[in-house]
């Protein structure tokens, strides 16, 4: 009977655990995280944001919680039997297009007209991953065409990268997935002081 529960629970564990890899399969979310970053860091400049602190003893409890039981060691040959290295090599994005660089490389170059918006708190990051003004006021009069130029231009090829990103590796359904992939990472990344907007009010980092 102990032998029947633990095949049980071990199988149980093991549908879990394909469930949870399929989802990764379909929307590599882990491979569109590091994207997003090397794309951010590349426009941005890699020390816009600090890097992220480990609470003390959270290596220890990451340990702990990768170390497989007898149930969990089962389920993960299982997994191996189930996902061919064809089907685990789709979990990589590729960034490297002719046209994601060019967007990418674009977005590069404004951003040294925007920074200074940012840190003022007159341009703000959105939820949806684009920009918009948050605080005219604090924009030169002569200078407002000219930022919300920058702005709408900014928009176009963020929207062109996140359905280029989908496009070159032949998933367009993933946009809204890569999209809100990057809405989080450049709130992530963003620079201490520089305003995000949550979804419902504005905040600053």
């Amino acid at each position: 009977m102990k032998l029947v529960k633990w095949f049980t629970g071990s199988m149980t564990t093991a549908l879990m655990l394909v469930s949870c890899v399929t989802i990764n399969i379909y929307f590599p979310a882990a491979a569109a995280e590091k994207a997003a970053d090397r794309i951010i860091e590349d426009v941005w400049g890699p020390a816009t944001a600090p890097e992220e602190q480990v609470e003390p003893g959270a290596e220890r409890q990451s340990q702990l919680l990768s170390s497989p039981s007898a149930g969990e060691q089962v389920a993960i040959q299982v997994l191996n039997w189930l996902i061919t290295p064809a089907t685990a090599a789709e979990a990589n994005l590729n960034i490297n297009s002719p046209a994601i660089t060019a967007i990418q490389s674009k977005m590069k170059a404004r951003h040294n007209q925007l920074k200074s918006f940012y840190a003022s708190g007159a341009v703000g990051l959105t939820s949806k991953g684009l920009i918009t003004v948050r605080d005219a006021k604090a924009i030169a009069l002569k200078d407002r065409n000219k930022v919300k130029g920058l702005v709408a231009d900014e928009n176009k090829d963020r929207n062109a990268l996140y359905a280029e990103i989908a496009r070159a590796n032949g998933h367009p359904e993933w946009q809204a997935d890569i999209q809100a992939t990057f809405a989080s990472r450049w709130v992530q990344k963003a620079a201490k002081g520089w305003w995000y907007n949550n979804g419902s009010s504005w905040q600053q980092k």
